[in-house]
């Protein structure tokens, strides 16, 4: 008898959406594809810090980014400033991404080096980066460029174009989780740390990296996203406990060793959409993000048996070769990440 197939982990985000939908469109009395459109032009940002994050979780326990928020603050007013002055939008957009990997940075050689924990050290990281926001945003004058705000505004079929590059974007992380070295080192680093030391992986530059790949993508959101609204001193805040709902909601494990890419796009329309629901139905912002909190506690509770029967399951002996071959590709065992 074989055994029954597995519901793949970012079914429930999609499953989610789509109940959330239903509503949407049982509250309006009519089925307009506006909703859905409009889903589909706010998802790409918060898919974009949500991957990032997704990678620092996937590293495994403890790791977390919590100064996504404010680099996304930063960000927008760096590329939005440095686009006006300079007249090109790719090196604005590179000056965001350079923000966040600034930020990242100071937020990696807090772990690394001086050994503070993520929590901690991205909280730091991030005031650091909310004192340059408040300081920018004093008389700052500069207005997003126009031709980036018609590309990220223009659709095809409904569907806005930035939409369609995420999601290349989102199969290419797939991609290289599942058939690169650094990919499935870093799924080996967060199913067992210990272990994938033994086999050669350099795990702490490994997770290192996981942060440095965060700042950088959440400083692309940020200058994206101040181009398509405003660049705002709270443009981010949202995006801090947004960024880690929609991975825990999109099936990543909170413990690290499992990462779904493509949940991440489920749990970011979900929230998207359950937040036009919520705003369709009168609930204030602060009751939003107490269902929000709720939401994720549900999912890391239904998570957690889930956690403790792989815990429980013997690990295959990890086979140390010698220096020579350690010091090339990593051979510790990984299962690929979940799509």
């Amino acid at each position: 008898m074989k055994p029954a197939r597995q519901i793949p982990a970012y079914t429930w985000s999609f499953l989610f959406a789509i109940v959330v939908l239903a509503g949407i469109f049982i509250a309006t009395h009519s089925f307009g594809l506006g909703t859905i459109s409009l889903a589909l032009a706010l998802a790409p940002y918060l898919v974009l810090v949500g991957v990032g994050q997704m990678l620092v979780i996937s590293a495994g326990p403890g790791n977390i980014d919590v100064s996504v928020g404010n680099i996304i603050s930063l960000s927008g007013f760096t590329s939005v400033g440095v686009t006006q002055s300079t007249g090109s939008v790719a090196l604005g957009i590179l000056t965001g991404a350079g923000c966040g990997l600034g930020i990242a940075m100071i937020s990696v050689f807090a772990i690394v080096v001086v050994k503070i924990p993520p929590i901690v050290a991205t909280l730091a990281s991030g005031l650091i980066a909310s004192s340059f926001t408040l300081t920018l945003a004093n008389g700052f004058t500069a207005n997003p460029n126009t031709s980036l705000r018609s590309f990220l505004n223009a659709d095809v079929v409904g569907i806005p174009w930035i939409a369609i590059i995420t999601a290349a974007f989102t199969v290419l992380v797939v991609l290289a989780l599942r058939r690169t070295v650094l990919g499935r080192s870093l799924i080996a680093v967060g199913q067992n740390r210990r272990a994938a030391e033994f086999a050669g992986i350099k795990a702490t530059w490994v997770t290192a990296g996981t942060y440095l790949v965060s700042g950088v993508l959440a400083g692309v959101s940020g200058s994206l996203l101040a181009t398509y609204v405003a660049p705002t001193a709270d443009l981010g805040t949202v995006y801090l406990l947004d960024s880690i709902a929609v991975v825990v909601v999109g099936g990543t494990l909170i413990s690290g060793g499992r990462a779904v890419s493509a949940g991440v796009w489920g749990g970011a329309l979900f929230f998207i959409l359950l937040d036009s629901f919520l705003n369709l139905i009168g609930w204030s912002l602060a009751g939003q993000n107490v269902l929000k909190g709720a939401l994720v506690l549900a999912v890391l509770f239904l998570a957690g048996g889930a956690v403790r029967k792989r815990k429980s399951v013997p690990l295959p002996p990890v086979e140390v070769r010698g220096a020579e071959e350690t010091a090339g590709t990593p051979v510790a065992p990984a299962a690929p990440a979940t799509p």
